[in-house]
């Protein structure tokens, strides 16, 4: 699993929820070991769960075009600090 935790205002969060549903799906048809994509939102911060069926996975999609360009490049001028972001083991 792939955890990224954002820091948006609130007045950004709707754009930054745009981003996420226009690369949901390229995410789930093109990157290898993609199960699911979550958005949650809290009072403090933005999450996006990504399930991959490995850390492997994980690692390569961090890499991958779709992320470093698009999504990053998409939700760069919406942050108000760097990503936290996570990759776990599902046991």
């Amino acid at each position: 699993m792939l955890q990224i935790t954002l820091k948006i205002a609130n007045a950004n969060r709707a754009a930054a929820a745009g981003i996420y549903r226009k690369y949901k799906a390229p995410f789930l048809n093109t990157i290898t070991g993609a199960k699911s994509k979550e958005l949650l939102v809290r009072d403090d911060d933005v999450q996006v769960l990504h399930g991959l069926y490995s850390q492997e996975n994980a690692n390569a999609y961090l890499q991958s075009e779709l992320f470093a360009a698009d999504v990053v490049g998409g939700l760069k001028p919406l942050l108000d600090a760097a990503p936290d972001v996570r990759i776990y083991a599902v046991a």
